[in-house]
């Protein structure tokens, strides 16, 4: 049932607490500033109007917080350049209020009933709520690339913007279609996340770099970097959700498993294992009726384990965290601010939550 219409249900957006969340990863005062300038402005925009039962739940996924990643990015390209980061907190807004809207519908296609440890927006409310809530989320992040008003700004921005969107959509139905495949590569699987989630970081770091005026050399190097480091979140994340704790993730651990997503951890394993093990991973993948689902996430994990895959995914997020801080370093940028930034990487990829 949607709740019923009452200003005082407004969710309120904490700020200091998802500072607090930043900071666990690097109590760094560069970065600090920049979350509470975001948190600030989002905490005095909601979206709530009426009709209440639309906009309320969009309040109320983004006052769940998160690590708020996409709009720093924004923000930390426009102060590569300039200080007046204000002027880059509409397009901080516009990527927010867009990952969240993919996040929504996400939700619905996973059947996720927790999200960053509170039910989903479409378990709270309903999931026709849920999917009209997640379209007008979209379309007022194009307002807010709109509300620039240089025609070549905007026009740059949504180019950008468009790409990005695109792409996100081919990585989540090439995600969905793994579900059912039994020949995913390795390959496959980096491209389909490269799409899904990196290329959002990449778009938000450019984002801000146009609106500070910097060249398409530095642009393109920026983008690059938020790619690559995207790549390394997403496998870290992957693997979080089989191997990290519940109560610091946020939602169930071997979420992953019970969906058969074949991610770089499963097709990795099936590399590794032999004949036997293969053949037991494959068997669970391959279980679509009634299973114990406590069963199938020990199995697995206990054939990752085996083979030692969480090692071999650390090696690989390596290689990806160098190749984007060496695209970092070669941007105009002061190198101590590299410096900065290439601490805050470092933090995020070796996060535990």
């Amino acid at each position: 049932m949607v709740e019923q219409s009452n200003t005082s249900n407004l969710p309120s957006i904490n700020i200091y607490s998802n500072i607090q969340i930043f900071t666990y990863f690097c109590n760094m005062d560069v970065i600090k500033p920049l979350i509470q300038v975001f948190e600030k402005h989002l905490s005095e925009h909601p979206l709530t109007r009426e009709p209440f039962n639309l906009y309320h739940p969009a309040d109320y996924i983004l006052s769940l917080g998160g690590k708020r990643l996409r709009p720093v990015f924004v923000l930390i390209g426009y102060d590569f350049y300039k200080k007046d980061v204000e002027r880059s907190l509409n397009a901080a807004m516009a990527v927010e209020i867009f990952h969240n809207f993919t996040l929504l519908h996400d939700d619905i296609m996973d059947k996720a009933e927790i999200r960053r440890g509170k039910p989903t927006v479409h378990i709270k409310y309903n999931t026709n709520t849920a999917i009209l809530t997640g379209d007008v989320m979209m379309i007022q992040a194009y307002q807010y690339l709109l509300d620039y008003k240089d025609p070549k700004t905007t026009v740059d921005l949504l180019n950008v913007f468009n790409k990005m969107a695109f792409e996100v959509c081919e990585g989540q139905q090439m995600d969905m279609d793994f579900e059912t495949q039994d020949d995913v590569t390795i390959d496959q699987y980096l491209q389909m996340i490269t799409l899904k989630t990196s290329v959002l970081m990449a778009a938000s770091v450019q984002m801000g770099a146009i609106l500070a005026g910097a060249d398409d050399k530095d642009q393109k190097h920026l983008y690059e970097f938020a790619k690559n480091f995207g790549i390394a979140f997403q496998l870290q994340d992957d693997v979080l959700d089989t191997f990290g704790e519940a109560a610091s993730v946020g939602k169930r651990i071997g979420g992953d498993i019970i969906q058969n997503k074949k991610t770089y951890l499963y097709l990795k394993a099936i590399e590794l294992a032999d004949d036997t093990q293969r053949s037991e991973l494959k068997k669970w993948y391959d279980i679509n009726d009634t299973f114990d689902e406590n069963e199938k996430i020990d199995s697995v994990k206990k054939i990752f384990e085996s083979v030692v895959v969480k090692e071999y995914t650390a090696q690989v997020i390596e290689a990806y965290r160098d190749l984007a801080i060496s695209h970092l370093n070669a941007c105009k940028i002061e190198k101590h601010r590299c410096a900065e930034i290439t601490d805050l990487i470092d933090s995020l990829i070796n996060r535990k939550h």
